[in-house]
């Protein structure tokens, strides 16, 4: 199990990611983390909606409801341009965090 510390700092690259390949809802997109992570990192729902509320304050996503299929308004996020461009930010940033700690805990240096 990823402790909450470790993985604090990228959540909103995961749910950017998510949000990237289609527009979701929290539920759905808490059930995505969850299983793409295969359960190593159950989120919780209080921090995934502090990240989408962060996230849509910014501008970085958009919210608009639809009609579930029960019937009953649901909130979907989707991806902005700045949401896009701050993805490719992150995925870039993360890339260079993971070579630098790779450099430590492979040793030979």
């Amino acid at each position: 199990m990823i402790s909450a510390d470790a993985i604090r700092g990228y959540i909103d690259l995961m749910v950017l990611s998510i949000l990237d390949e289609r527009p979701s809802y929290p539920y759905e997109l808490v059930r995505t983390i969850t299983e793409v992570s295969d359960g190593q990192y159950p989120i919780k729902q209080t921090t995934l909606y502090s990240a989408v509320k962060r996230l849509e304050s910014a501008g970085m996503i958009a919210a608009h409801a639809e009609k579930s299929p029960t019937g009953k308004p649901r909130t979907y996020y989707q991806l902005t341009d700045a949401g896009r461009a701050l993805r490719l930010a992150r995925l870039d940033e993360w890339q260079q965090t993971r070579d630098i700690v790779d450099r430590f805990t492979q040793g030979g240096f």
